[in-house]
């Protein structure tokens, strides 16, 4: 519960950084959610925000480590959560 929590933490986090450095709008942003939320519900599946927009092809990888770089964390977080 506490991985999950920090996950769902990350992740706003990584939403407002991303959006704040340029790499997505608020809208992508806000779509790439509501993948991952409804993956959640229709497949039991979670992939984090930052994969969903790789991807889409919205954001880069070395992008998404820049904005994990500013969050303290490192690439291993793209791999998915079980």
């Amino acid at each position: 519960m506490k991985e999950e929590l920090e996950t769902q933490h990350l992740e706003k986090r990584f939403g407002v950084i991303a959006i704040e450095s340029g790499y997505v709008t608020p809208k992508e942003f806000v779509d790439a959610l509501k993948i991952q939320v409804m993956e959640d519900i229709e497949k039991g599946r979670h992939r984090l925000v930052g994969r969903i927009l790789l991807e889409q092809g919205i954001i880069s990888l070395a992008q998404i480590d820049n904005v994990l770089g500013k969050l303290g964390k490192s690439l291993p977080l793209l791999k998915e959560s079980a």
